[in-house]
């Protein structure tokens, strides 16, 4: 089967980092990383005792109960899952469009990557049907698929699968013999936790999936890396560990110690935390809301967002207006929303979507201005989005996209 990289069109081998918070770094935090500043060593290889605690009481919380000999932890879920594929050997099966750094780490190994095509309602998972048609089409022409990387909560899509089309997808993945990744960076910031229900692949099969969660997500600044894995508590959950181990040792792919002690008082979730996260996903929802309206006004298609800090926008409806532009990709999309808006807008190639397909994500985090105080006031204002910074920003993201509806309409054909 061929393979379903997308190079030679711009640097597309490397994708765009996760979506930022966009806020000051909490005080908490500070203080944790600051009181271990003097330790210049890192952790041991997968995490030192007291992460390892703090990480089994975090999963612990959403309902998957955990031991410190069945987590691991690494400066970043990139490396995690580098060594989850060099463990478990094989080939690599991820949806189509999902999040930009997975595709690296199995290509840095040399292993393909084969994209499947997700369910009309939502992303980060595959179709169940276009899931088992891809392993047949992989097998019968020698390949070997053994892992499936999947998101409940997704970037880029931002969207929350639905628990039935979750529950069919693993036991297509299951009857197939695939071991399963569930990445759950984005998990806790649901916009809308008590309207939304979110399950684990590892509460429908716990002795078949590994978790991932990239702390960049819910607590921690991007700039201070890393992330938590939770294995199945079986004795091949037991091997798989003990192999990732050896290949985060290898890698020398410890965290600094400062880096640890604000991750494991992070985990723990004192009341600054949550009361930040809560905040937080809150008005990151309340501007995406307002970004999917504007850029849905204007003509383009973008499923509601429902989880993280960002929407992945479909311009197709929109594409005789950019072909004036001499827009005709998703690279050259990226190029001209980039400049127009000012922010970041990476194209849809760098999430193993089609080139030619007209998609970008779109983040939210550069909406709430561009200094601390700026974003402080997002943070404390009870009405974020009446905020003149973000009305600014918002303005110029509608208007831009307005100003393609305007040309698409003078580009069509009398009637």
């Amino acid at each position: 089967m061929r393979r379903t990289d997308r190079e030679g069109h711009g640097p597309v081998r490397y994708g765009p980092p996760l979506p930022d918070q966009g806020l000051p770094v909490l005080p908490g935090l500070a203080a944790a990383l600051a009181a271990a500043a003097d330790r210049p060593d890192a952790e041991p290889a997968g995490g030192g005792p007291a992460l390892l605690t703090a990480a089994c009481g975090y999963f612990g919380r959403r309902g998957l109960s955990a031991v410190p000999d069945r987590v691991a932890a690494a400066p970043g879920a990139p490396a995690l899952l580098l060594a989850l594929t060099a463990a478990l050997g094989g080939d690599v099966l991820v949806p189509r469009p999902c999040a930009a750094w997975w595709a690296p780490q199995v290509r840095a190994l040399g292993r393909s990557v084969f994209h499947v095509a997700t369910p009309a309602e939502c992303g980060g998972l595959p179709d169940p049907y276009a899931l088992l048609e891809t392993v047949r089409r992989v097998r019968a022409e020698g390949g070997d698929p053994r892992l499936l990387v999947l998101a409940v909560a997704d970037d880029p899509t931002a969207t929350v699968a639905p628990p039935e089309v979750l529950h069919e997808t693993i036991e297509a993945a299951a009857g197939e013999g695939l071991h399963l990744v569930s990445d759950e960076t984005w998990r806790d910031t649901v916009h809308r936790p008590h309207d939304t229900v979110l399950f684990s692949p590892a509460e429908m099969l716990p002795d078949g999936v590994t978790v991932l969660t990239d702390l960049a997500g819910p607590f921690l600044p991007a700039g201070w890396p890393a992330a938590v894995a939770r294995f199945p508590d079986t004795a091949d959950g037991a091997g798989l560990r003990a192999r990732v181990l050896d290949v985060l040792t290898a890698l020398g792919a410890r965290i600094a110690r400062p880096v640890a002690a604000a991750a494991a008082y992070a985990l723990d979730e004192p009341a600054d935390v949550t009361e930040r996260l809560t905040a937080a996903v809150g008005l990151h929802a309340r501007v995406a809301t307002a970004a999917h309206r504007a850029v849905v006004t204007a003509g383009a298609l973008a499923l509601p967002p429902q989880a993280g800090r960002h929407l992945y926008v479909d311009l197709g409806p929109l594409r005789s207006a950019l072909s004036a532009h001499g827009v005709g990709d998703a690279q050259e999309l990226e190029d001209f929303l980039t400049a127009r808006l000012g922010l970041p807008a990476p194209g849809g190639q760098r999430f193993g979507d089609d080139l030619a397909a007209l998609r970008v994500r779109l983040s939210t985090g550069p909406l709430l201005g561009t200094t601390v105080e700026e974003r402080t006031q997002c943070l404390d204002s009870p009405a974020p989005l009446e905020l003149p910074h973000v009305q600014r920003a918002l303005i110029l993201l509608g208007s831009v996209f307005d100003d393609l509806r305007d040309d698409a309409q003078r580009w069509e054909p009398p009637r």
